[in-house]
């Protein structure tokens, strides 16, 4: 019980923005990985770049910031995986 109310209390916990902005940032990979099925003529080239570098950026942001943000690290790191398979599906369908 301690160990769960250390968590609640804690500075990245479910108390703070810390915890919910990654939980709902869950939801650009869980749309990404809905989108492995469809055509890649569908996917935007333009819009999975920018999610790219966005899920960069804030990987960056999640390392640096104090305290780390391990939860939000590990969600954009997900998303840049899939982004970047989605981009990758992209570009060969664009030959």
């Amino acid at each position: 019980m301690s160990f769960f109310r250390t968590f609640l209390n804690s500075p990245v916990g479910p108390k703070t923005t810390h915890f919910w902005g990654p939980v709902a940032n869950w939801g650009f990979v869980a749309a990404a990985m809905a989108d492995f099925n469809k055509s890649p003529e569908m996917l935007s080239g333009n819009m999975t770049g920018v999610m790219c570098v966005y899920s960069a950026l804030c990987m960056r942001f999640a390392w640096m910031v104090q305290p780390r943000n391990y939860l939000l690290l590990a969600c954009h790191a997900s998303n840049e995986t899939v982004q970047l398979y989605q981009l990758s599906r992209w570009a060969r369908g664009q030959g």
